[in-house]
């Protein structure tokens, strides 16, 4: 979303995760997407590419934000709301835990905090769509797919309502196209 925002045009390949490109993990060892590779630069990290296309264009200073609060929300997700995401999308992997305490964890550490923030602001630090946003957006997505009428019932009016906003936006409409595989 925020190549497009930043309006860098790239040659888009999709990856099947289980049949990896020999070409993909020669530039990029560790063989997870995405992977951006401008010249002799590989970046294959998300927030690496964000932060590198706000570089090249920021129209609406989507840069131009608290980057300690911002640190601290993508430490909370990258770190254990992702490990809980997992849990919960993948319970087969974790037969020993109970979806119902993973899902309670989910929402105590992020969820609810998220709700909050966003009861008093448009977007997570502020009244500004910022990177923040679109960072962690794919995450909620992720987690209010896995059982969609469970995650309906939940009270989190603000955090439905901004996820609602980030679905239906033409930004993200303008990304979701399927593209076919791609081989080496």
């Amino acid at each position: 979303m925020t190549l497009q925002y930043a309006g860098i045009q790239v040659e888009h390949r999709e990856i099947q995760l289980r049949n990896k490109p020999q070409s993909m993990l020669m530039a990029s060892p560790k063989g997870t997407v995405p992977v951006l590779i401008v010249g002799d630069l590989v970046l294959d990290q998300s927030i690496e590419i964000m932060q590198w296309a706000l570089q090249q264009s920021d129209p609406d200073s989507w840069g131009g934000i608290d980057e300690v609060a911002a640190q601290i929300w993508i430490e909370r997700n990258d770190g254990p709301f992702k490990v809980l995401l997992d849990q919960y999308k993948y319970p087969n992997r974790h037969p020993n835990l109970n979806q119902g305490d993973v899902l309670n964890a989910a929402i105590a550490l992020m969820l609810k905090p998220l709700d909050a923030a966003l009861d008093s602001n448009h977007y997570i630090l502020g009244n500004t769509q910022h990177w923040i946003d679109i960072a962690i957006f794919p995450f909620i997505r992720q987690f209010s797919m896995v059982n969609p009428q469970q995650f309906a019932q939940l009270p989190l009016p603000a955090l439905k309502n901004w996820l609602t906003n980030h679905l239906q936006s033409e930004l993200f409409n303008a990304i979701m196209s399927r593209h076919p595989v791609w081989i080496d």
